[in-house]
C-alpha cells in the first residue's frame, strides 16, 4: 500500500497543471529579488557566482557577501528538502513534496514583511525556499526539468525538437512542447513579478505564495482522485 501511495504522489507532482504554477512562481521569485531586493538572483545561482566573483576581484567584500549568502542559502535549501524527503518519504497523510511546498509558502509569506534594510536576509530566505522547490520537483510527465531556471529546459527542448524533425515522432514533439511551455510560464511569472514590484513592493512575493498554493491544491485534488480510483 505504501508503494502505491508513493507512486500516485510521484505522478501528481509531475502533472503539468502542478508544474505550470511552480514555473510561474519560479520566474516571479527571480524578478522579485533582482528588481526589488538589490539585484540578486533567487534561482539563477550561476548569475550570482559571476557577480560575486566580479565583486571579489574588485575587492568589494560587502558585495561578495551580498551574493555569497544567498548562494549558501540555496545550498542549504537543497539539503533541507532532501532531509524532508528522507524523513517523510513513507508518510501517507502528507507527501514529502507537499510538505516542502507548505514550508516554501510559509517562508515566502514571511519575506513579504521584511523591510529593504534587511534585503540580505530576504534574499537568503527566497533562495532557500527556491532550492527546496528545485530539489523536490524535478520531472514533468516523466521528463527531467527545472521549475526555477531555464537553461536546462531550453537545452532539452531544442534537443527534443531536433530529434522530432529527424524521426517525426509525435511523442518527442510532445516532450519538446512541455519544455518550451515551462520556459514560457517562467517568463510570464518573471514579467508579472517585475511589473508588480513597482506596484506592490516587497509584498509582491505573496503572488508567488498564491501560485504555489494553487500547485499544492492541485496535488491534493489529484491525490483524492487517485484514492477514489483505488476504491472503485
Amino acid at each position: 500500500m505504501a508503494h502505491k501511495v508513493w507512486h500516485h504522489h510521484g505522478q501528481m507532482s509531475e502533472a503539468f497543471r502542478t508544474v505550470m504554477f511552480l514555473s510561474a512562481s519560479g520566474g516571479l521569485q527571480d524578478a522579485y529579488t533582482y528588481i526589488g531586493r538589490g539585484k540578486v538572483f533567487a534561482n539563477a545561482q550561476t548569475g550570482n557566482i559571476v557577480l560575486m566573483s566580479q565583486a571579489a576581484f574588485n575587492g568589494d567584500l560587502s558585495r561578495v557577501l551580498h551574493y555569497l549568502i544567498p548562494l549558501l542559502s540555496f545550498a542549504l535549501g537543497v539539503a533541507a528538502a532532501e532531509v524532508i524527503h528522507i524523513r517523510y518519504r513513507e508518510a501517507k497523510r502528507l507527501h514529502w513534496r507537499q510538505l516542502v511546498l507548505v514550508v516554501e509558502i510559509l517562508l515566502l509569506f514571511g519575506v513579504g514583511f521584511i523591510p529593504n534594510t534587511l534585503d540580505l536576509a530576504a534574499n537568503a530566505l527566497v533562495s532557500f525556499a527556491c532550492a527546496m522547490q528545485v530539489q523536490a520537483f524535478r520531472k514533468v510527465h516523466g521528463y527531467p526539468f527545472a521549475s526555477t531556471m531555464c537553461i536546462g529546459n531550453m537545452r532539452s527542448g531544442m534537443e527534443s525538437l531536433v530529434v522530432y524533425f529527424h524521426l517525426h515522432d509525435k511523442k518527442v514533439l510532445h516532450k519538446a512542447l512541455h519544455y518550451f511551455g515551462v520556459i514560457l510560464l517562467f517568463a510570464f511569472g518573471a514579467g508579472v513579478g517585475a511589473h508588480c514590484v513597482g506596484v506592490f513592493g516587497n509584498k509582491t512575493i505573496w503572488f508567488s505564495c498564491a501560485l504555489l498554493l494553487v500547485s499544492l491544491c492541485f496535488m491534493f485534488i489529484q491525490d483524492e482522485e487517485e484514492a477514489l480510483k483505488e476504491k472503485a
